[in-house]
């Protein structure tokens, strides 16, 4: 797949939205924190300093209203009213907001807009208790999106674990009259009871609730209330409801106006009834406060332009800074390595369609009835329709999403679609057609016109609420099939670089030029110059810097390839039958990308991974797989193979002495790896968000491995260290220079970085081994992407080491510097503008940072060499 930047306007935006805000804080740089019960806000208020010491200008907090208690995330929202008394509640934040802006700094704040928990027990969550209690004469019925319409009118409970006759049988369920309200109980789960039926004998006050009490497999195939992708315990709410929109923004909306939020980063708003609908209100409500959106984009797909946000939180970002230091002469050889391992050759694109297959067919089953039953009435109804079969349009809308490459087409009922909806779901149907037998094509050319919105079968009937419904909840079943199928599936089961596997990544691709990264870094601060940036989320697959260890594989896939299977027959002994070679292959890569120092106290030993959070991590990938074992389906044998392995892997001596060894081989390429793409994150357009505790190296794989505590002590005397003059001792050392570096120089010089005319612009290299911009502010007219601007700052980053040691090194190779006098803010050193060889800039340290020391009167374009250029 191509990521070109030509689909982009060519015109500067005129969504002031876009821009940066005038008379309101802007961010300049975050840090996350995730605040939860073992974090506080009082303990994110600790480590203020710290966050000030590196430059950050802001900390971006995690979900803060009230979660299920002990929630490891802040996602499972339960309450909207209060802020979370997990963390300390409100004093404890409003302890935590006086301690930023002591500093002037400020805070930003996680949103979950798409859904609320299903706790237990559900009392946690008032407005969904009295739904289940009164159904929908409840004031609180209008919050939750179900269809009542079912039978029994019950909204569906999947939480037994076995059928309801069993339960019922063996008295599973109890009627407690002990309180104020009568109540039911199973369990640790407690439900209302519905007023008036508590008499009625236990049987029949079951089946008399506006609830329905279900065996927990039920969920999938019945299920009545739209979800979190396939997440029984997070049901969706209706924010489209203004009266909705307030109750749960209300909290978050005075924060904003008292100053103590500046900006919101919006949770998944591809699950919302009307995304734009929903940031237009919210960009009202906050006065247009800063605001990003956690939006995958696939290939080439932009965010939508009329949306009032200031960008999408970043993974876009991390796609592109990640694929430069990748060489995409490793697709091959690689693509030759897993087969041979696997004996399976298909490409990545095949073992998406046949996860997405599984996921329509299995965990979204009620999600796709759903939607084939609106079909199936939408054709009744209408005469010119009706010999369209519910199985036909079963067939159709399955193959539809299967074939759909995004999670959502922008069609909003009533509304001319935008050619870039009609494109996505013309296409998708383009590609569906040959899955179709050719007598159900017009029955797919209707699914596509009605998910469309255009006029099908009779004429007058387009505003039907039903079309209306499907429209919507076609694109709200999109996303949950690629999640599901792609990052949840597919990623685990398809693993040619693993380090590509990634939250919006395309492992179909290896790498991406220089020029390509410029392309799209042109657009970004013509276009979104003020959106989130990232490398490490609470959500990625590893962290920024295991993938960059493993992404060095591509540099040298012959040498890796002879690696693996010298390591394989080695660990013979150690492998059982149920063991898998995708599995081990998975295991390989895992070992090396997480090789490195077990603590970051300097001195600490180099290893191999805990082998318990290694086994845990495989034992996550390999149920999310879905093809040896899963998570409601636990084959013990194959799971005990797959520990037996790692066991024995990590107390073989011998074999770590190889591990060791090969570890030592990359070391340096990972060395220009990991700080390439950490200071090209932290400088590029938009503005960098810094993960907890990736200011050292981190080595941490998907959740809950990426949520473990930060030792901010630790990280607080290394800088100190760095900051009274010493030099790095490590890795670690170096990685903090360079963050705690480049956000004091986005700190000290935000129009450069954030301001209204910021500026960047590409710097000319003789190789494709380093990548050099410059930052700065826009002369006259500029857009922002184009030379004409005075330069501030210059980056220049070394880039797949490997292969360029492979072609000499660096020689004579060169970059062309603006004019004037700089200094490199990593090393001190001095450096003049004009042709300057790579080896001076990046030859030990492979990035360099440089501040304009004095400007001379000289500009961008000041030299005739550089206007040659």
């Amino acid at each position: 797949m191509s990521w070109p930047a030509d689909d982009r306007r060519e015109d500067p935006t005129s969504n002031p939205a876009h821009r940066p805000s005038h008379g309101r804080p802007q961010p300049v740089s975050t840090y996350r924190l995730q605040v939860r019960r073992e974090f506080g806000f009082a303990d994110a208020a600790a480590v203020t300093d710290h966050l000030d010491a590196l430059g950050a200008s802001h900390a971006y907090l995690s979900p803060v209203l009230t979660p299920v208690p002990g929630s490891a995330h802040g996602y499972d929202v339960v309450d909207h009213t209060r802020l979370s008394p997990d963390a300390g509640g409100r004093p404890a934040f409003e302890q935590l907001v006086e301690a930023l802006q002591g500093r002037s700094m400020g805070a930003i704040a996680d949103v979950v807009p798409n859904h609320m928990a299903v706790p237990t027990p559900a009392s946690l969550n008032a407005p969904l208790w009295s739904v289940l209690r009164d159904g929908p004469d409840s004031p609180f019925a209008s919050w939750f999106d179900v269809d009542w319409t079912g039978e029994g009118h019950a909204l569906l409970m999947p939480v037994l674990g076995s059928r309801i006759g069993q339960v019922l049988g063996d008295g599973e369920l109890s009627l407690d009259l002990s309180g104020d309200e009568p109540l039911l109980r199973y369990y640790d789960h407690v439900f209302p009871v519905r007023p008036g039926t508590q008499s009625l004998p236990l049987a029949e006050m079951v089946d008399r609730q506006h609830y329905r009490l279900a065996h927990w497999r039920v969920a999938d195939e019945e299920l009545n209330y739209r979800r979190f992708f396939d997440v029984d315990t997070l049901a969706a709410i209706r924010v489209e409801d203004p009266e909705v929109f307030d109750a749960t923004h209300r909290v978050l909306l005075d924060l904003i106006a008292d100053g103590s939020l500046d900006g919101l980063r919006i949770d998944h708003p591809d699950g919302l009834a009307d995304p734009l609908g929903y940031v237009r209100r919210l960009h009202e409500r906050t006065g247009g406060a800063w605001v990003v959106v956690e939006k995958i984009l696939e290939g080439s797909e932009t965010l939508p332009d009329e949306w009032p946000v200031a960008g999408t939180t970043g993974y876009d970002a991390l796609l592109r800074v990640g694929g430069l230091f990748v060489d995409p002469a490793g697709a091959g050889p690689l693509s030759a390595l897993l087969a041979e391992l696997t004996g399976d050759s298909r490409g990545f694109e095949a073992v998406v369609e046949e996860a997405k297959r599984e996921v329509v067919e299995g965990g979204l089953y009620a999600e796709v009835h759903r939607l084939t039953q609106l079909l199936v009435s939408i054709c009744t109804r209408d005469v010119r329709l009706r010999d369209h079969t519910e199985r036909g349009l079963r067939e159709c809308v399955v193959e539809l999403l299967v074939a759909f490459d995004r999670y959502r087409a922008y069609v909003v009922p009533g509304q001319s679609p935008d050619p870039t909806a009609v494109a996505a779901v013309e296409a998708a149907a383009a590609r569906a057609r040959p899955h179709v037998p050719e007598d159900r094509h017009d029955t797919l050319d209707v699914v596509r016109d009605l998910v469309l919105g255009r006029e099908a079968g009779s004429a007058g009937l387009i505003d039907e609420p039903e079309r209306r419904e499907l429209i919507v909840r076609f694109q709200q079943t999109c996303g949950p099939v690629m999640a599901k199928g792609i990052e949840d599936t597919s990623f685990y089961r398809w693993f040619r670089l693993t380090s590509l596997n990634e939250v919006g990544g395309d492992p179909d691709r290896l790498g991406i030029s220089a020029d390509e990264f410029h392309a799209y870094a042109a657009a970004q601060v013509r276009d979104w110059p003020v959106a989130m940036t990232t490398l490490s989320t609470h959500d990625t697959k590893r962290s920024e810097d295991v993938r960059a260890r493993i992404g060095v594989l591509s540099e040298m896939p012959t040498e890796w390839a002879d690696r693996v299977r010298s390591w394989r027959e080695a660990a013979a002994a150690h492998r059982t039958a149920p063991l898998d070679a995708a599995t081990e292959y998975l295991a390989w890569q895992t070992l090396v990308g997480t090789w490195g120092t077990s603590s970051p106290e300097p001195g600490a030993p180099r290893g191999p991974l805990d082998a318990q959070r290694l086994l845990d991590y495989l034992t996550k990938a390999t149920r999310e797989a879905k093809l040896h074992t899963q998570w409601t389906d636990v084959d013990e044998e194959y799971e005990g193979a797959v520990a037996a392995f790692v066991t024995g892997v990590l107390g073989d001596e011998a074999l770590l002495a190889e591990l060791a060894a090969f570890d030592e081989r990359i070391t340096s390429a990972v060395r220009t790896a990991t700080l390439g793409q950490k200071l090209v994150q932290l400088t590029m357009p938009g503005v960098p968000d810094v993960y907890q505790g990736t200011e050292l190296v981190d080595l941490s794989l998907v959740d809950p491995d990426n949520r473990r505590a930060v030792d901010f002590d630790v990280r607080r005397a290394r800088l100190a260290r760095l900051d009274a003059g010493a030099g790095p001792q490590d890795l670690h050392d170096e990685k903090l220079l360079v963050t705690s570096r480049a956000l004091r120089v986005r700190r000290d010089r935000p129009e450069a970085f954030v301001g209204e005319r910021c500026a960047y612009t590409p710097l000319a290299t003789s190789t494709g081994s380093a990548l050099a911009f410059a930052r700065g502010t826009v002369r006259g007219d500029g857009d922002g992407s184009d030379a004409g601007a005075e330069h501030d700052v210059v980056v220049v980053a070394a880039r797949l080491e490997i292969a360029r040691e492979r072609h000499g090194g660096w020689g004579q190779h060169s970059v062309v510097l603006p004019g004037g006098a700089w200094r490199d803010v990593l090393s001190g050193r001095g450096v003049r503008g004009g042709t300057t060889p790579l080896a001076d800039l990046v030859g030990d340290l492979p990035v360099a940072l440089l501040v304009r020391v004095d400007d001379g009167g000289r500009g961008a374009q000041d030299t005739d060499e550089e206007a040659d250029a």
